[in-house]
């Protein structure tokens, strides 16, 4: 079975095309190899998907006929995906939230000010 339907069969991306897409793109490799969307998969195969910013590892364990239901999907995939993955994912959603709200426009006068001076404390200290 071609690597981007069987992406498809089991539910990693919503259509064949946007799969295909993403083998194109090298977000999809067997075994840490890049590879073609018509790349032939069998069992016992690791794949590591780059998708939302999380690697997803997923070992083959069986070809489905066709695309499977969500509850079924495990019979044919493990995940098996490092929680350290998901774990640095909410750390950068947490360093972006401490940067600037989202929503919040341009920074104001007396934000610039405040990033002046702690940018001038910075110069100030590196050059004693």
């Amino acid at each position: 079975m071609r690597i981007d339907k069987y992406l498809w069969c089991i539910r990693v991306y919503k259509t064949r095309n946007i799969a295909t897409v993403a083998c194109k793109k090298g977000h999809v490799k067997i075994n840490a190899a890049n590879i073609k969307p018509s790349k032939e998969i069998f069992g016992n195969e690791l794949l590591l998907v780059r998708k939302n910013q999380i690697n997803y590892q997923y070992k083959v364990l069986d070809l489905p006929e066709s695309r499977v239901g969500a509850k079924i999907v495990d019979l044919y995939r493990k995940d098996v995906t490092p929680k350290e993955a998901f774990e640095k994912n909410e750390m950068l959603k947490f360093a972006k939230d401490h940067y600037r709200k989202r929503g919040t426009g341009r920074p104001t006068k007396k934000d610039r000010r405040d990033i002046e001076d702690y940018t001038d404390e910075d110069i100030e200290t590196q050059n004693d």
